[in-house]
């Protein structure tokens, strides 16, 4: 079959399962700034960030037979957290159902799709956890670029969005990357973080950002950024929040996985505070916020309540 035609059967297929955008590119090196942000301590206590490094900067350390990489983007957006809002809040992504469980499903249907074209060959599906640096290959294949913010904003929808990847050995016609910065002079997601957790354009300090302490970090939160949380008790989106893209651009996905659960919805800051294993367990049923566990979560509710 002609590598054409492959790539419509693969991107016909995405489409129909609900992917906003589709991009290939060949596997290579990277040349990235990786290495640079681990020396520098910035991944945290996130110590597999420095254990996979060689994967990360070299997909063939991952995958050795790897030729292509499709790159997927899918939308989450639901509703946007007011800047102001009183309650507690959770970052929009984790208001649903778990995106690697949704997006991995999708991505092995894919997968058997093309088996029904292509015999015989190896691949990866990839959601998050895997060592591939996600934003450099979404870029590679056209689907947007890196903002200050350090997410991946794509100028026809903005920011709000997953990321996944299937990794194949066999070549395909590839895209174009996406080679323009489109951020420009603006400084807004700099500017607005409570916490100063963008120390440059572009790059962040995880041991700064509120997503990082409320999610990844397993001790008590450092004292200097306990009254700068601003109610938020897992992630953070200010600074998607104030992106000009997103304000603009900004689209309501019609999946229902990630609606707002109805426990999140009506619960109130005294039902956050007097949450119980229980309740948790029945609220964040296969939810990303298990990420964080009941203790975390409890740990920044508890943050919050005292630092108003």
């Amino acid at each position: 079959m002609h590598e054409n035609n492959l790539n419509k059967i693969i991107k016909d297929k995405a489409t129909e399962l609900g992917f906003n955008y589709i991009g290939f590119s060949s596997a290579q090196d990277i040349d990235d700034n990786l290495e640079k942000w681990i020396n520098l301590k910035y991944h945290a206590s996130m110590s597999w960030m420095n254990t996979t490094k060689d994967k990360r900067n070299n997909i063939f350390n991952y995958f050795p037979e790897v030729k292509t990489v499709i790159s997927f983007a899918y939308n989450y957006y639901t509703n946007e957290n007011n800047l102001n809002k009183e309650n507690y809040k959770i970052s929009n992504y984790a208001w649903g159902n778990d995106y690697h469980d949704i997006l991995k499903s999708k991505l092995y249907k894919i997968v058997n799709h093309i088996k029904n074209y292509k015999d015989n060959f190896e691949y990866k599906v990839c959601v998050d956890t895997s060592p591939i640096m996600e934003k450099y290959w979404a870029q590679k294949s056209g689907i947007g670029w890196v903002g200050k913010h350090t997410n991946l904003i794509n100028n026809e929808i903005g920011s709000w969005f997953f990321l996944g990847e299937i990794l194949l050995d066999f070549e395909v016609i590839y895209d174009i990357p996406f080679n323009y910065d489109l951020c420009g002079t603006c400084t807004k997601c700099i500017d607005e973080c409570p916490t100063d957790a963008i120390v440059d354009e572009y790059v962040l300090d995880s041991n700064k950002c509120i997503s990082y302490l409320t999610i990844e970090h397993r001790n008590e939160l450092p004292e200097e950024y306990l009254e700068k949380l601003d109610n938020w008790i897992y992630g953070c989106d200010i600074c998607q929040q104030v992106c000009p893209w997103n304000q603009k651009f900004s689209l309501i996905t019609n999946d229902e996985n990630f609606t707002i659960r109805k426990k999140i919805e009506n619960k109130e800051k005294k039902d956050w505070e007097n949450l119980s294993v229980e309740e948790y367990k029945k609220t964040f049923k296969k939810s990303a916020v298990k990420r964080t566990k009941y203790s975390g979560l409890k740990r920044n509710i508890l943050a919050n309540s005292e630092n108003i």
